[in-house]
């Protein structure tokens, strides 16, 4: 039986005994036939038909027709809906429809709660998912268990599995909430969908302590899959949220400080001792997607019964309409039901006063300014305050709470509240508590919900230091004439006048355009550049326009295209003025807002430039900036901020944070490129916050090239006597080979170079990588042929290196010659076969040979046996022999080459044994799997027989027509066939061998539209 090794004792059977533990039956797999009907089917029918029946109080005719029409439903979405109760038929006894019950959520014992494993799934591809945790006969939730000794990342592999299930067999997922990885000492989790790097751990139990379980199994099991604590996740904490320029749907399930928040939110308001909190959940975090489970869950309660949460209207505001804009639009993508975005002041007072209950009202604070008289039963009110600590400002706070005395107010924050903030504390929190929840900064990178955000400092002459104004003015306006210096300085100098000085511009924009070509372009990343204000917005535009048009004619483009090209590159987004279009008397003001009125952008035009930004690779590349954009902007695809602004407080805080969107595997942090000087004083920019708080809002890269340089030591230590002088790079890597000597520390190994190509990656191109390059080329490379000897696995694929680092190692390969010694070949090349050719071959010479065959042979038969177990699985224990006989220290590397090149022709004969038997290699490969699935119970003249009939029905155009392999009926049809053929030729196993056969008919037989006859 599968997976009775490590994997088994070390990941799955404690996992299933854990789930018993909380309550879960286990159902043995000799069950599956009974509960299922048929290997294609995977809901527990007879546990559905019995919780319809139960929890509904209907006949079990009613019970199983209601059963037979959720079997047809084939979408996951409408499948949410289902489960939270969105589902009605005709029954017995009534002419409207009644809604039906398929959970139970507020009395989780009254529902069967299940568990099995080895749940074997037919399909084109079959798969057997390692545990599958039921409700009600619904497969909820997939874990996929991974031995924790493995060589491979922890969960990499598992991952795999999972993706290749969703692919394969999707009716397992129709009904699906989530998916869990676990390798028997972490548990992670993600959506139904959801690519790995959105599966997170779940850091904390709450309500319960992390030092209340055994282990992180445990830990994790219960959080997820406690049975009160699985309804409530389905019930109010997964959402399916819509892009609407893309029109794409995402899945998406909360995170533990979201669930830990929201339940904290609704115990208060059932409790009704306090009402208000205090939630501090930092940027990138989720924060608008907590607000969104808060409402569902305050909405619906679907877990909790409580007079309190009984109609109750729910108003969620913002201070700014880009904020409004980004929360209506999370609330509406995520399809939360009838929530009313509300526009005019007229419109939300009469709707906040009409006394209807029932409401979900979303606006902005400042449609309550002026207002003194209180609404009736404003207790029946939660209001929900994204940013709370700006609504303090201008009495908004007071007028807000006249108009909803008796409201319970929860307010969001995606800052810390700074520590003088008695208001926001006041208003929002209770005496003594401080945040009702807090989601810092660490912990958002330390989930890998956010990036770490990292800044430099660059040229100290170009930073502007009010203090030293004077002394910096004389500086950068010596060239004026002394009556121009005097007529300035008579009006006083004031900032602007340096900061905008044209020669600082023109250095500055040089010094961004050839940090970002070498840092964020290579990868397709974005940037913004925060000017100091729209004049300064037009003249970075300017600058750059000019430096990217003599940058693109350098690269062979005429004048005129480098210009529009370099145009795309950028774009500005700032607010309009009523000065712009007006005409002056200065030539400069004159040219400056008529630029103001060219690169100006409406609302829908602003909105196609975000959109067009978030898209990798594509114009606009740098977004100019000065106010706008600097809130509420979500940019995965942002990975540098240019600074040339002195932002201080939540300012700053929330700026910076645009770089920290998590986006895929090359994006290791944001960079905040500091030209004004605020990360020289960046205690005194921050001052008002308690240092806890902030302490890593903004980490100096100094830290980070120290690391750098701790990582360079450590890999150091293993190659000291070793003689690097790249002359014979294999011979020093052979080397590195024997230092590293066993496979443990090959697994240590190979994390410290990726810890110290990411952290090389996260610098360049800071002046401090160039000392050890050459050493990230020597290191990198070498894990790809390490791969080879220690693993016997195919190289390294280094596709989360971000492009500067692969093309920088594909470089160092092709010169050195490494690439000729790692290089795989296949058995169509030429030169695969000379490869066992033993004469005057060096040792070395053979042990290369040896180990690149077997890594290739690996590939090879891995490949076959996926594509025909019945035919090739006879080569998985010999290619394991195979493997071990080039650790074995008694053969000789000839002796090893020797059993490769056997194990070789063995394999190349398989693939020809079709020729002695008078069969075309699919019908041979049929014949294969009849033989392998009678077990011998036939002679082999009727397997022939049969592989021949076989093959008769799937080339047969009427019976088999193209594209048959797409529907279901002519495939069932075949089946039937093939087993009326099988039964008059007295094979026993008249179940199995249709499948098996269909499995491999599929590969060989199928035929799609475009195939010519």
């Amino acid at each position: 039986m599968k997976g009775r090794g490590a994997e088994w004792r070390l990941a799955e059977k404690p996992t299933l005994q854990y789930l018993e533990k909380l309550s879960y039956a286990f159902v043995d797999s000799s069950d599956h036939a009974r509960l299922r009907g048929s290997d294609n089917q995977v809901i527990f029918r007879p546990h559905l038909v019995d919780a319809l029946q139960r929890l509904n109080d209907i006949s079990t005719t009613d019970a199983e027709a209601a059963a037979a029409e959720l079997l047809r439903k084939e979408n996951n979405e409408d499948w949410l809906k289902i489960q939270r109760g969105d589902f009605a038929r005709v029954v017995e006894g009534q002419s409207t429809q009644k809604t039906l019950r398929v959970i139970d959520f507020q009395y989780p014992e009254n529902n069967t709660f299940a568990v099995t494993h080895q749940l074997y799934v037919q399909a084109e591809k079959s798969r057997i998912p390692d545990i599958v945790v039921y409700v009600n006969g619904l497969p909820l939730v997939v874990i996929e268990a991974k031995s924790p000794l493995s060589g491979k990342d922890k969960n990499g592999e598992a991952f795999d599995q999972i993706k290749q299930y969703e692919r394969d067999i999707p009716r397992l997922f129709t009904t699906n909430a989530f998916n869990i990885v676990t390798d028997g000492t972490t548990v992670l989790y993600g959506a139904t969908g959801a690519p790995s790097k959105f599966y997170g751990y779940w850091r904390d139990p709450y309500p319960r302590d992390t030092g209340d379980f055994a282990n992180e199994l445990e830990k994790g099991l219960w959080s997820l899959l406690e049975p009160s604590r699985l309804l409530d996740l389905l019930a109010h904490f997964i959402v399916f949220e819509r892009n609407p320029d893309t029109g794409e749907t995402v899945k998406k399930i909360c995170r533990y400080q979201q669930f830990r928040a929201v339940n904290k939110m609704v115990d208060r308001v059932v409790e009704g001792k306090h009402k208000r909190g205090l939630i501090w959940h930092t940027q990138g975090s989720g924060k608008s997607l907590t607000m969104v489970f808060a409402a569902l869950k305050l909405k619906h309660h679907h877990t909790v019964a409580s007079d309190a949460l009984d109609y109750l209207n729910l108003l969620v505001l913002t201070d700014r309409i880009d904020l409004d804009d980004q929360i209506s639009s999370t609330f509406v993508a995520t399809g939360l039901p009838n929530p009313v975005s509300v526009g005019k002041i007229a419109e939300l007072r009469e709707r906040v006063g009409s006394g209807v209950d029932g409401q979900t009202l979303l606006s902005t604070i400042f449609k309550f300014e002026g207002s003194t008289t209180a609404v009736p039963n404003s207790d029946r009110w939660i209001v929900m305050v994204d940013e709370c600590h700006r609504t303090q400002e201008r009495d908004l706070g007071a007028a807000l709470r006249a108009t909803l005395p008796d409201a319970t107010f929860f307010g969001f924050t995606g800052t810390p509240i700074k520590k003088n903030d008695k208001d926001t504390y006041q208003n929002f929190g209770v005496v003594g508590e401080g945040y009702l929840d807090k989601y810092g900064i660490d912990d958002a990178v330390r989930d890998n919900a956010t990036v770490p955000i990292y800044y430099t400092s660059r040229k100290t002459d170009w930073q502007i230091d009010e203090a030293k104004i004077d002394s910096l003015f004389d500086t950068w306006f010596a060239d004026l004439s002394e009556d121009r210096i005097a007529e300035l300085k008579a009006r006083g100098v004031k900032i602007a006048d340096l900061v905008k000085h044209p020669r600082r511009i023109e250095l500055i924009a040089f010094d961004i355009w050839n940090h970002f070509k070498a840092y964020a372009k290579p990868d397709g990343f974005k940037a913004q550049l925060v000017a100091y204000d729209r004049e300064a917005v037009v003249l970075y535009k300017r600058a750059l326009d000019k430096l990217i048009t003599e940058d693109f004619v350098k690269q062979g483009m005429s004048p005129d295209e480098a210009a529009e090209a370099a145009m795309a590159v950028s774009a500005c987004v700032y607010s309009k003025s009523q000065e712009d279009d007006k005409p002056s008397e200065d030539p400069y003001k004159n040219a400056v807002r008529s630029d103001l009125v060219r690169w100006y952008v409406d609302r829908d035009a602003e909105r196609d430039l975000k959109r067009n930004f978030n898209k990798r690779g594509e114009n606009p590349q740098i977004l100019i900036v000065c106010d706008k954009l600097l809130t509420g902007f979500d940019a995965p695809a942002e990975a540098v901020m240019y600074l040339d602004k002195p932002l201080k407080e939540h300012t700053l805080l929330q700026a910076i944070a645009r770089t920290n969107r998590v986006a895929d595997a090359k994006k290791k942090n944001g960079l905040i490129v500091d030209y004004i000087g605020v990360s020289q004083k960046l205690d005194e920019a921050l001052e008002s916050y308690r240092a806890e708080d902030v302490k890593n809002a903004m980490r100096d890269l100094d830290g980070l090239r120290a690391e750098l340089a701790s990582a360079h030591r450590a890999l150091l230590e293993y190659v000291k006597g070793i003689k690097r002088t790249g002359k014979d790079l294999k011979a020093e890597y052979d080397a590195l080979v024997a230092a590293i000597g066993t496979e443990d520390e090959w697994i240590l190994f190979q994390r410290k170079v990726r810890d110290f190509v990411t952290l090389y990656e996260a610098l360049a191109p800071d002046p401090s990588v160039l000392a050890v390059s050459d050493d990230l080329k020597w290191f990198a490379n070498f894990l790809r042929y390490g791969k080879q000897v220690f693993e016997k696995k195919e190289a390294l694929d280094q596709g989360d290196y971000s492009a500067k680092i692969r093309e920088m190692l594909e470089e160092h390969l092709r010169v050195t010659g490494l690439s000729a010694v790692i290089k795989l070949r296949s058995v169509v090349d030429a030169e695969f076969w000379e490869d066992f050719e033993t004469e005057d071959k060096t040792e070395d010479d053979l042990k290369t040979a040896a180990l690149r065959k077997t890594t290739e042979l690996r590939r090879i038969t891995e490949a076959k046996i996926a594509e025909n177990q019945h035919q090739y699985g006879k080569f998985s224990e010999r290619l394991r022999e195979l493997i071990e006989k080039m650790d074995d220290t008694q053969l000789s590397w000839g002796d090893k080459l020797r059993a490769a090149e056997d194990f070789a022709r063995d394999l190349d004969a398989e693939d020809d044994a079709h020729k002695s038997t008078g069969l075309s290699p699919a019908a041979h490969a049929v014949l294969r799997v009849i033989q392998s699935v009678s077990g011998g119970d036939q002679g082999e003249a009727t397997c022939k027989s049969l592989a021949q009939e076989v093959e008769a029905l799937y080339t047969d155009d009427t019976l088999a027509p193209k594209l048959w392999h797409t529907k279901d009926g002519l495939r069932k049809d075949l089946r039937q066939r093939v087993r009326k053929a099988a039964h008059a030729l007295g094979f026993k196993e008249l179940k199995a061998l249709p499948v098996e056969i269909e499995d491999v008919a599929i590969k060989y037989y199928a035929r799609s539209n475009f195939e010519t006859e």
